[in-house]
Order: structure tokens, then C-alpha cells, then sequence
């Protein structure tokens, strides 16, 4: 924290910023993969925090990364990673091409999508993203057991397997199933039975498995310091000659970042206090996108260099929200604080993951936050 403290006290005012650590990052990816079982594959998925140091920290502390977009494949090539998974349900033929060319494993979400690979002279190993009958895990967002746009339904597939285009080989499944699973003992019977409906699925239809990739999903609990127990993991069993790819992004990245942000204005209405921030949810969206409140530290900053009175409030809750101009506008309700000041800076942990990334960011137009990397 002393690091991050100096960091933005030598930030122009009114500070907001980023505040990434690369020593917290390598350090979980070291955690995670003393956790997993052998045979186990690590891809740091860059949809979490696509940050080119991010990005290049975990491309040298993970097996590869996992990638959605053309955007997010240029980065990982960019980054040097050895390798590379594409996923998604709407590439085009242009990021297909791009895929092909950086010797990017896909993962194919449709038969419409193998027969484009096939239009396009494709000449390479594939997995199948398969959306399974049930879903075995709850989390933030499901993606299996249940209509999305995700992957082949289950039941279909027999006809897509009976119809893989020339040049196109199944080597594996895909079966990502939720996201921000905090059960790690469920978690690690998923794997077991993602690699089991993997073996037998490849059985039945005379499919050499070589790849199980079961996503990512490993979760952290935003209001509090708890994440998934890792320990069940290294239970899972991995077949020789079958890979197991994880694909984590949210556990790798969330605790190596910081969002802070100054306080501009305390103003209390029809019985509420007010923390007016130079900042909010065009910057940092998760808590309104998942309808949290997300809990905050204070840094006093003691320079007050204005002519006008600083304001204070003193052992009261507060509510944390942002300049833009809608009430929703809000990352913390109800929060008590023993004293805060226009001018200090409320800190919001665990923003290292899906903060600046899934922001809209041109709502009003005001400026970006700074971007610092730590060390």
C-alpha cells in the first residue's frame, strides 16, 4: 500500500488512476499453478484487463493466453505469448484469418463458423465449444445448461460431428461453463467431469482427444477479501496425452489492481451524504453492471492548496458516486466513514480485472484516468 500511496501522491490533482502491480501478478499465477493438477495448461484470458503490461506479465507467467477479439489477438501477439487460444461466437473472417496466420488454436462456436473456416483453405487442428444439457456451477454469468450464444447445444452435436469441412480436425472440446465461481470443491468435480464427458464423448465418435479446455470461472468475493479455495483443484485427474487448459482472467488479475479516485464534493440530500468523485463507472463499471457496492479504503491527503473551505464529513455512511450525469452513477452506497475530506482519495481494491475494460469509457466525454504499473 506504501507503493501505491507514494504513486499517487505524485499525480497532478484531481487524481484518478489505474494502478496496476506486476509483483501481485506473478505471484498469483505462481499460486495457481502449484494448485493445478499436472497436465494442466495456463492461459491468462485478456478480456479481464487487456493492459499491454498486463498482458505482457502474464504472457511470460502463464502457458499462453486466451483471446476474444482481433483487438485482444494483436496484444497477445504483441506480447510474444507461446500460445494462443481464440474464442467467441462472432468472429469474422478477418480475425479467422488473423487467427489462422498467428497459429492460434480456435475454439469453433457453430457449424456456420467451421464451414467459414473451410471457405477460408483452413488447414488446422480445432476444438468445439459445446454448450452442455446441465449446468454444474453458479456463479456471476452461466453459460451452459441454458440458451446463449455460446458454443454448439449439446443435442446437435452428432450432426456437427458428422459433417467437419476437409483440413478441419477435432482435437478437443471446449466447455466453459460460468463465470465468478467461488466454490472450489464444485469447481474441481467440474474439471473431473469435463475431462469424463470429454473421454467418452471422443470415444463414441472416434475423436483422437488431445485438449480439454475447460475455461476459466475461478472467482473472487468483492465484498470481502475472499476468493475460490484452490487446494480441491489439485485432486482432478488429467489423462496422459490429454491437455487440461484453464483460461482463467478475474482470480489472475483482480487483486493487482487499484482504482483511485479524488473526492471533489461532499454534499448531503434529503437525508444522504454524497462522495463526488472525479471518476466513477465510465471508468470503473462493475459494481452498477452487477449491483454491488464496492467497498473502499480512504488516503488522507493533507495538501489542501485552495483559498475556499475544505469540507468534511465525520462518522457517517456515505455514498461513493461518480461525475456523470445520471443517478446511477454509483460505486459504493452506504459505507461509513470516520472522517473524509474533498481532496482525499477513496482506493478501490480488487479493480485489477473487468474495471477499465468493460467501462464506457465516451459517456461525457471526460478525461481517462492514469494508467501507473507497479513496481
Amino acid at each position: 500500500m506504501a507503493d501505491l500511496t507514494a504513486a499517487l501522491h505524485r499525480l497532478p490533482t484531481p487524481r484518478c488512476a489505474y494502478l496496476y502491480d506486476t509483483d501481485v501478478l506473478r505471484a498469483r499465477a505462481g499460486q495457481l499453478r502449484a494448485a493445478v493438477p499436472p497436465r494442466t495448461t495456463l492461459l491468462y484470458a485478456v478480456k479481464a484487463n487487456g493492459h499491454p503490461d498486463v498482458v505482457r506479465t502474464m504472457a511470460q507467467q502463464c502457458d499462453g493466453l486466451e483471446v476474444a477479439s482481433g483487438g485482444e489477438l494483436a496484444l497477445a501477439v504483441t506480447a510474444g505469448a507461446d500460445r494462443i487460444v481464440f474464442g467467441g461466437p462472432a468472429k469474422t473472417d478477418t480475425e479467422l484469418t488473423a487467427a489462422l496466420k498467428a497459429g492460434a488454436l480456435l475454439n469453433v462456436e457453430s457449424p456456420h463458423e467451421l464451414r467459414r473456416l473451410a471457405a477460408l483453405g483452413a488447414n488446422t487442428d480445432i476444438c468445439l465449444r459445446v454448450n452442455r444439457a446441465e449446468g454444474s456451477l453458479t456463479g456471476s454469468h452461466t453459460m451452459t445448461g441454458t440458451p446463449t450464444p455460446f458454443g454448439i447445444d449439446e443435442t446437435q452435436l452428432p450432426s456437427v460431428l458428422a459433417d467437419i469441412p476437409p483440413g478441419l480436425r477435432v482435437i478437443g472440446f471446449h466447455l466453459h461453463a460460468v463465470s465468478n465461481n467461488l466454490d472450489g470443491p464444485a469447481h474441481a468435480a467440474f474439471l473431473t467431469d469435463a475431462i469424463d464427458w470429454s473421454l467418452k464423448t471422443a470415444f463414441s465418435y472416434d475423436i483422437p482427444l488431445r485438449v480439454v479446455n475447460a475455461g476459466g470461472g475461478l472467482g473472487v468475493d468483492y465484498l470481502t477479501d475472499a476468493s475460490i479455495d484452490l487446494t480441491p483443484l489439485s485432486s482432478v485427474q488429467v489423462p496422459d496425452g490429454v491437455e487440461l487448459i484453464l483460461e482463467p482472467g478475474r482470480w489472475l488479475a483482480a487483486d493487482a489492481g487499484w482504482y483511485a479516485t479524488e473526492v471533489l464534493d461532499l454534499k448531503t440530500t434529503h437525508g444522504r451524504t454524497f462522495a463526488v468523485l472525479r471518476g466513477g463507472t465510465h471508468h470503473f463499471r462493475l459494481p452498477a453492471a452487477w449491483g454491488y457496492s464496492h467497498p473502499f479504503q480512504i488516503i488522507p491527503i493533507d495538501e489542501w492548496p485552495h483559498p475556499y473551505p475544505r469540507l468534511q464529513v465525520t462518522d457517517t455512511p456515505v455514498d461513493a458516486v461518480g461525475e456523470l450525469c445520471t443517478p446511477r452513477d454509483v460505486l459504493t452506497r452506504n459505507q461509513h466513514v470516520p472522517r473524509l475530506r474533498t481532496g482525499d482519495l477513496l482506493v478501490f481494491p480488487r479493480a485489477g480485472a473487468y474495471g477499465w475494460d468493460i467501462s464506457h469509457h465516451d459517456f461525457l466525454r471526460h478525461d481517462p484516468p492514469t494508467f501507473l504499473t507497479l513496481p
